[in-house]
């Protein structure tokens, strides 16, 4: 009898400690399995791929998109109920979709515009190709410059330099423009046909294109809700885009900007502010709903620390879809805590090209985002740069920081 109540009574110990364990794993185990996803969003009733991988880090469920060589982190997952819904980082836009057996359906909010919208999404776990599992032999090579040409709906066109790299059907590249760069493409050639996209959670491109009898490529680019170009290209290594320093530009009287914008704290900050006398200063125009934006202040925000003891400073002067102060704010310090941004970063207003001009009106206009102003220790601007060709550029990127480097050294030695 004695035997059969501590059998009894360890029994029912072991149980309770089973159920323990069982609820433990229950809470901490997440919805979402880790590993690879395939993820397509509808763009303009297209269906636009991407690649996302689902893992831990440090006890929290992360995730990371894929495009080419990026891999952009995205540390905010939470789960209500049957849904996950991942944040995309920087930007105010996120995922949000229903868990069921490996699959994943729902929408794509974008909410970092004047007027927001959401585009269906799905996804399927363990799924590692982009565009077709089974592409057919390349019948055409693209690896190369190439001269592009886009034409909008209203029959506006756009030049820009596509700069391909091809290793048998895997396809990755990205297309220039005198305003920016199309970022990290990726994506495949499937006989006759090129199909590249990218999706960095602000963001969904996709670029089709077919091989035409004379070796050049005519296609289509969609994007948002109903945004379509269609564009051609052909081979052209001695093809350039008109100089990024020429299209921004003091009017004629003027040498200096001014300006006083609040800081995050709701503080007024003027060039003419005692940190910034007898100094070089690089004016940053940008807004955090813009990826090339954030490319730029990746590269400012590393640089700044290095440099800031040689006599310079860089301000940044934020514009933002919400003309609300406590909105703009709260997306502009998202944006500098994620990107370890130590430099001012000002509230100066939103992102109407009409009204940033009007905002720093000895510009004759703000034609890009971002757009990058070199001043002197004498107050006086010496060189606009209108956009930013990012790292998914290569060697436009390697340029681009060789100039910005020489041109501090040039105003630093004076």
């Amino acid at each position: 009898m004695m035997y059969r109540h501590l059998f009894q009574r360890y029994y029912h110990s072991f149980l309770l400690l089973f159920a323990l364990a069982l609820t433990s794993c229950s809470q901490s185990s997440s919805q979402l399995p880790s590993g690879s996803w395939r993820g397509v969003i509808q763009v303009n009733d297209q269906p636009m791929p991407f690649n996302f991988e689902v893992s831990e880090k440090d006890g929290l469920q992360v995730a990371h998109l894929i495009n080419g060589d990026e891999r952009i982190l995205i540390n905010e997952i939470s789960e209500t109920g049957d849904s996950v819904r991942l944040e995309m980082h920087i930007f105010d836009a996120y995922l949000i979709a229903k868990v069921e057996k490996g699959h994943l359906n729902g929408r794509w909010v974008r909410q970092d515009q004047a007027q927001p919208y959401s585009l269906p999404f799905t996804a399927e776990h363990g799924k590692t190709y982009r565009f077709s599992q089974n592409a057919a032999k390349p019948a055409m090579e693209v690896t190369g410059k190439w001269e592009v040409h886009f034409t909008a709906e209203d029959g506006t066109t756009k030049p820009a330099i596509g700069e391909f790299k091809q290793e048998g059907n895997a396809l990755t590249g990205t297309f220039l423009t005198t305003t920016g760069d199309y970022r990290y493409l990726q994506g495949q050639i499937d006989g006759s046909t090129l199909r590249l996209s990218v999706f960095d959670g602000a963001h969904a491109y996709l670029f089709t294109a077919q091989a035409q009898a004379d070796n050049s490529l005519a296609g289509d680019f969609y994007y948002g809700q109903d945004g379509h170009e269609s564009w051609t290209a052909k081979r052209n290594p001695d093809f350039k885009l008109a100089s990024a320093d020429s299209l921004t530009f003091l009017k004629p009287g003027h040498e200096r900007l001014s300006f006083t914008f609040p800081n995050l704290k709701g503080q007024p900050v003027s060039l003419s502010d005692p940190q910034f006398q007898n100094k070089v200063v690089v004016v940053q125009i940008f807004g955090s709903w813009c990826p090339n934006c954030m490319d730029e202040t990746k590269f400012l925000a590393s640089w700044y620390e290095k440099n800031k003891s040689r006599g310079i400073e860089v301000v940044g002067l934020g514009y933002e879809v919400s003309p609300e102060f406590e909105k703009a704010k709260t997306r502009i310090e998202k944006m500098r805590d994620r990107l370890g941004v130590s430099y001012p970063l000002l509230v100066a207003g939103t992102k109407d090209k009409e009204k940033v001009a009007e905002s720093l009106p000895a510009l004759n206009h703000v034609l890009s985002f971002p757009t990058t102003i070199f001043i002197d220790k004498q107050g006086k601007v010496r060189k606009i740069h209108t956009g930013f060709s990012g790292p998914g550029t290569g060697k436009y990127y390697e340029d681009f920081v060789q100039e910005f480097n020489k041109t501090i050294d040039q105003l630093v030695a004076e």
